[in-house]
């Protein structure tokens, strides 16, 4: 058998042995983002990433594989995320009225604004601002234009090629995460409780609404409003 045979068969049974890692890295990854998100695109994403890091990598770098091969796969899928413009602009549009108007009422008023006075502020039914937030399901906290440097330099090109900066847990920078802990003891009761029970306990929407003996769909608008109060106090004079 020749060199590059051997060479093909091996990167076939290295595709073959982690491509349960690609689909279970893909399937957590869906569980953040919005049900517009097919997973068979972050699988094949997250494919190309693999096939990125069995080329690329060298059992010299001092790092096992897998790891190695998780940055890749998370890297891929984040950048097709970013190609496709994941989040439709209707909802990234609606979510910034939301920011605005709870933001513009905070500081009017000092506090933090209930639903019926953000959806009046914004001239709408309760009902229509609800339908609204359920629109926005699995809508995250950070975007990644948040990211985009004055002089155009994306955040996430700068650390996607880091081997220690995994682009999902960039808001564990401490600065952010200090900003972000001190945003949450601020939400009202219930959102604060959805958010402990999503992120600290990863406990599914379904799951949630159990606890908190309310329906899945409740939940969602809520999460979507905590999200975007949380937004509104993080970055509100930057966005406002």
């Amino acid at each position: 058998m020749t060199h590059d045979a051997e060479n093909r068969l091996e990167v076939d049974r290295l595709v073959v042995t982690y491509a349960p890692l690609v689909k279970r890295l893909a399937y957590q990854m869906m569980s953040r983002l919005p049900a517009s998100v097919e997973v068979e695109d972050l699988i094949q994403n997250g494919m190309m990433g693999l096939l990125d890091a069995i080329n690329r990598f060298e059992e010299g770098m001092g790092a096992q594989f897998e790891t190695y091969a998780v940055q890749r796969i998370r890297g891929a899928m984040i950048d097709g995320l970013r190609e496709a413009d994941w989040a439709p602009r209707s909802t990234r549009r609606d979510m910034r009225r939301i920011e605005a108007a709870i933001n513009a009422l905070e500081q009017k008023n000092g506090r933090p604004p209930g639903e019926s006075e953000i959806a009046g502020h914004l001239g709408l039914e309760l009902s229509e601002y609800q339908r609204m937030l359920a629109d926005a399901r699995g809508h995250q906290l950070i975007y990644f234009d948040d990211f985009s440097s004055e002089d155009g330099e994306d955040f996430l090109e700068r650390h996607l090629g880091q081997t220690d900066a995994n682009p999902l847990v960039l808001l564990e920078d401490a600065d952010m995460k200090a900003k972000l802990v001190e945003a949450i003891q601020k939400l009202p009761e219930r959102e604060k409780m959805v958010m402990a029970l999503y992120y600290d306990e990863d406990l599914n929407l379904r799951e949630i609404g159990e606890v908190l003996n309310v329906t899945e769909s409740r939940v969602c608008q809520l999460h979507s409003q905590a999200v975007a109060r949380l937004r509104a106090m993080m970055f509100g004079r930057r966005h406002g």
